[in-house]
């Protein structure tokens, strides 16, 4: 019966192991697709004055006539959620040592993640602009990823699925809040732009990217917690 169990056991290891590897080289390839698909265009238009990326969509929808009037309730501050996801994800996952990524790939996607969280500056920012009411969220969410991005090292160190799991709940967030408050303001600006434009590549390739980073975020949950040896009674 115990010999049984264990190799129930190490079957269940083996799949988690073999899983994990896949996701190891994906999780990589989620980051740089969600990085690309949020500076690519949401907004499609011929006019490239009228084409919005994803970072220009959190400011436009405030000017939106039916959010100044108060009749459509926008949270702009939701669309700097996939920066915010990509480099918290990265400073979390880069240097576990379960993935085992060389070191210039860590260094790269550490040096990537830099000119993604400025994404979460306020347009033609200043020092005084930093905590106006208005951007004081944006710019906690940009203190908290330059000191994970500093810290990566020995976050590195940490249970692995514990920073599998913030990777995989702050991804998910990132996933659905922002296209659920582009659903909600696509209307508004259909009305605004009078010829209604379509939804950009950008947004699909940063969704992609995105659900590629809380499925291997989500793994390496499953699969370091099933390679993790249950304790024995007594011990």
């Amino acid at each position: 019966m115990d010999s049984q169990a264990t190799l129930s056991k190490l079957a269940i290891s083996t799949r988690s192991g073999r899983l994990l590897s896949v996701m190891r080289l994906l999780l990589p390839v989620g980051w740089v697709l969600a990085a690309v698909g949020y500076f690519g265009p949401w907004i499609a238009h011929q006019a490239a004055a009228l084409t919005l990326s994803g970072v220009d969509v959190g400011e436009f929808v405030k000017f939106l006539p039916s959010v100044v009037d108060g009749s459509l309730a926008v949270t702009r501050q939701l669309f700097y959620l996939p920066p915010f996801a990509i480099v918290v994800s990265i400073a979390l996952l880069s240097n576990l040592a379960e993935l085992n990524y060389p070191w210039p790939l860590r260094a790269f996607m550490l040096l990537v993640a830099i000119p993604v969280s400025l994404q979460l500056l306020p347009p033609a920012w200043a020092p005084s602009t930093l905590l106006v009411a208005e951007f004081r969220l944006q710019t906690f969410g940009l203190g908290i990823c330059w000191l994970l991005l500093a810290a990566s090292w020995l976050l590195g160190r940490l249970t692995p699925w514990l920073v599998g799991a913030l990777s995989a709940g702050i991804s998910l967030g990132a996933l659905t809040l922002p296209s659920w408050q582009f659903l909600v303001a696509k209307p508004a600006v259909n009305e605004l732009y009078r010829i209604p434009p379509t939804i950009g590549w950008g947004v699909f390739l940063c969704l992609v990217g995105l659900a590629l980073m809380t499925a291997a975020s989500t793994v390496i949950v499953l699969g370091t917690r099933a390679r993790t040896p249950a304790p024995r009674i007594g011990e």
